[in-house]
């Protein structure tokens, strides 16, 4: 007999927070579009925190994916980060330098922002599973989503450059430390704020 924990899913913290307390179908979706376009604005302007280096620049972008796919759950985090990738695709200016159009998302950067859809996805479906309610097991999510956007965004930007040029010292190691900064806020942020909304629900 399968272990019944394993099959345990819980809500995100805005299910709990929003959508839990919608009383029809309607309102739920209009909560829903309401939490996919304010996410993928937040995503925009945390674009716009940059510190320039070349060809990648260091933003909150990442930072802002992981608390979206944490705190909305997998679906409607994949679905938030979609919608600001085809914001950009159309030409609104969402990306880092308020760029936009087809042109960021087949440039050498274009791996990195692709990543951010497969990281959000990851950090939901462990939030689903409770990760986000444990300083420790925070840890898996966040260390998860990063391995995935820097193995796309790397694969990505040796592809684009060349692989005979230092991809890793371009597009990895200038980021290390401050992933490491964005991964220990999050960390404190989350289950601080799941141990104040499980006190208000008692």
């Amino acid at each position: 007999m399968k272990n019944q924990t394993q099959l345990l899913t819980y809500p995100s913290l805005f299910e709990t927070l929003v959508l839990e307390s919608a009383e029809n179908n309607a309102q739920k979706i209009i909560r829903y579009a309401v939490l996919a376009f304010g996410g993928s604005a937040l995503i925009a302007l945390c674009a716009q925190i940059i510190v320039p280096f070349y060809p990648v620049p260091v933003t909150m972008q990442t930072f802002a994916v992981f608390l979206i796919g944490l705190t909305y759950g997998w679906r409607l985090g994949g679905l938030t980060v979609a919608l600001y990738l085809l914001e950009g695709a159309i030409g609104l200016p969402v990306f880092h330098g308020g760029k936009g159009g087809m042109i960021v998302l087949m440039g050498p950067t274009a791996g990195y922002l692709y990543g951010f859809f497969l990281a959000a996805v990851a950090c939901g479906w462990f939030a689903e599973k409770g990760f986000d309610r444990s300083y420790l097991k925070m840890m898996v999510p966040l260390l998860v989503g990063n391995i995935l956007l820097y193995t796309f965004g790397l694969i990505w930007l040796g592809n684009f450059i060349g692989w005979d040029k230092p991809v890793f010292e371009l597009g990895l190691y200038p980021f290390i430390l401050g992933d490491l900064l964005k991964i220990a806020l999050a960390v404190a942020l989350l289950p601080s704020v799941w141990k104040y909304v499980n006190r208000l629900k008692q």
